[in-house]
């Protein structure tokens, strides 16, 4: 029967049988290359599930800090001495405005926090508007400097000078001018 047959009909039946035989190798080989890939894949959906979920929870814990420390100061002053006073017209440091501020200091390194301090200087009126906040910032960074040499870190100290804005004292007389010209310390955490 086969002599019968044309010899192109058995070149294509031949052909034939064999592209299918090959068509199954191929089959074969890409379903074993597809379950690779899809092993693959499967990872990295559980690694991306593990990613996702960690940044959700780190989204809820911002959001409950977030809802606490509404309503609250992030500095608050823990303690406040105005007790630095100043000569008239001066900026240097008496021997009871450094035993002050030693005491200060002593607290200060005792209490072992990380803490910043604004040094706020202030002057009494008769030193005129622009005189009076130079020389309030000439007070707050004697004070500065003394906190730096007794060891407090420089990048935890802001000096201010409100010149003679905010009075201590009341009157025109020599106690409410006395009062005014100071350097208060407030300590923040």
């Amino acid at each position: 029967m086969l002599l019968n047959m044309p010899k192109f009909a058995i070149t294509g039946a031949i052909l034939l049988g064999a592209a299918s035989l090959a068509g199954c190798a191929t089959k074969d080989f890409v379903n074993e290359q597809v379950g690779v890939v899809s092993a693959r894949v499967d990872g990295h959906e559980t690694r991306i599930q593990g990613v996702d979920a960690t940044a959700r929870e780190a989204l809820q814990r911002a959001d409950a800090a977030g809802k606490l420390a509404q309503g609250k100061f992030v500095y608050a002053p823990m303690l406040s001495d105005d007790s630095i006073k100043f000569a008239a017209g001066k900026a240097t440091l008496s021997p009871e405005a450094q035993a002050r501020l030693d005491a200060f200091v002593s607290k200060l390194k005792g209490d072992n926090r990380n803490v910043y301090i604004e040094v706020q200087g202030h002057t009494d009126a008769a030193e005129g508007k622009a005189g009076a906040y130079r020389l309030g910032e000439a007070r707050a960074e004697a004070v500065r400097r003394y906190l730096s040499k007794q060891g407090v870190a420089l990048n935890r100290i802001a000096t201010i000078s409100y010149g003679a804005d905010s009075p201590a004292g009341e009157g025109a007389g020599k106690a409410g001018r006395e009062a005014n010209r100071r350097v208060v310390l407030i300590v923040l955490a």
